[in-house]
């Protein structure tokens, strides 16, 4: 009976520690191999499938996340995007979200004539997304597929808690 109970209590007593150990450090993302978490699709040829795992936030609720896919370009004083579209999948079955991004790389820019001491630099040239932010959810990736030859990046958006009110005319 002894036994027992010390085992238990080694038990519970290992469970509290890891416990706190994680909870201490919030910064940590637990990352799982996507196959773990569900039946995602592989990529298809040409194209990369790219994961993101959030960190844990204290409120998720006020954080979205923005999708940059895109490639790092020669470029001048001009605009530069690249042409092309992300769209929302659902995993069958599962009820996630992916996203399949369709691209043919072609570049497009504004006509601005460039003053002649303006030289060409690197730039990383996005795709124009047409999809709203994505609400940020750590418990679950964000799974992109892309063409092999562009970066999937991204940028989280977060609100802070101050509200203000408008001006009553």
């Amino acid at each position: 009976m002894n036994k027992i109970m010390s085992t238990v209590a080694l038990s519970v007593f290992a469970v509290m520690l890891a416990g706190c150990s994680a909870n201490n450090d919030k910064t940590v993302v637990t990352v799982k191999s996507i196959n773990e978490i569900a039946p995602y699709p592989q990529a298809e040829e040409g194209y990369t499938r790219s994961i993101i795992y959030l960190p844990e936030l204290k409120n998720e609720q006020n954080a979205k996340v923005e999708l940059m896919i895109g490639k790092d370009m020669l470029v001048d004083c001009n605009l530069h995007r690249l042409s092309g579209s992300i769209s929302q999948q659902e995993l069958k079955g599962w009820g996630y979200q992916y996203y399949v991004v369709n691209s043919n790389n072609n570049g497009i820019s504004t006509l601005m004539a460039c003053p002649l001491d303006v030289k060409e630099k690197m730039e990383f040239v996005t795709i124009n997304n047409n999809l709203d932010l994505i609400n940020y959810n750590s418990r679950l990736p964000i799974v992109v597929y892309a063409p092999s030859d562009l970066k999937v990046k991204y940028r989280i958006w977060s609100a802070t808690n101050e509200v203000k009110s408008a001006v009553i005319e």
